[in-house]
């Protein structure tokens, strides 16, 4: 599977992301390098959907079927398109706080530690839909990761989910607005990069 190698800080450095939005609280101690150089209108689309790609840890392939899905549906394709990343099964994980990061949380989903209304699903890709329960496993349920990650990291949660800290499992109320996701990607930009 082709997944990020590079320094997590380094790529947050080079795209311009505070490493929080990722869920690390490291800084880097090296300055952001702000170069001069004006950045054409292609770099600044580019850059964009560089930032959403890696933000969300999807490779170019099925971003790119993210866009298309997103494209096809009614409303604005670029609040459609962070709507469909939001909706990714680890994406959820990560937002309910069972996982510190979105690697950590695709990690619990491909282990099959994780169920959405009561089956079990290892794709960390698999998009949740309003009224769907996703839940820990009854016999992961003593998962010391998830349980210290949700005692240390009291997580902000989102509107749009509701967590059963006791039962380990979350629900989601509604598919996220726009203001409600915290991602500093203009995501207009992606579209104008996709319509050339």
């Amino acid at each position: 599977m082709a997944r990020y190698k590079d320094p997590v800080l380094k790529r947050c450095r080079s795209l311009g992301i505070d490493p929080t939005y990722l869920g690390y609280n490291k800084k880097s101690k090296k300055n952001s390098n702000n170069s001069k150089r004006k950045v054409s209108e292609y770099g600044l689309q580019l850059k964009e959907k560089q930032k959403a790609k890696f933000v969300y840890g999807v490779l170019e392939k099925q971003f790119r079927g993210y866009f298309e899905m997103a494209n096809s549906k009614k409303g604005i394709t670029g609040e459609n398109l962070l709507q469909i990343l939001e909706s990714r099964l680890d994406n959820v994980v990560f937002r309910l706080g069972f996982g510190t990061t979105r690697p950590q949380a695709r990690l619990l989903v491909t282990h099959g530690n994780i169920e959405v209304n009561g089956k079990k699903v290892d794709i960390a890709s698999y998009l949740v839909k309003p009224g769907d329960v996703v839940k820990v496993r009854e016999i992961r349920k003593d998962n010391k990761i998830i349980k210290e990650n949700l005692e240390k990291n009291k997580v902000t949660l989102p509107d749009w989910l509701k967590l059963d800290e006791k039962n380990l499992s979350g629900k989601v109320v509604r598919l996220p607005a726009r203001e409600e996701i915290d991602i500093p990607v203009e995501e207009h930009l992606i579209v104008e990069l996709y319509s050339k």
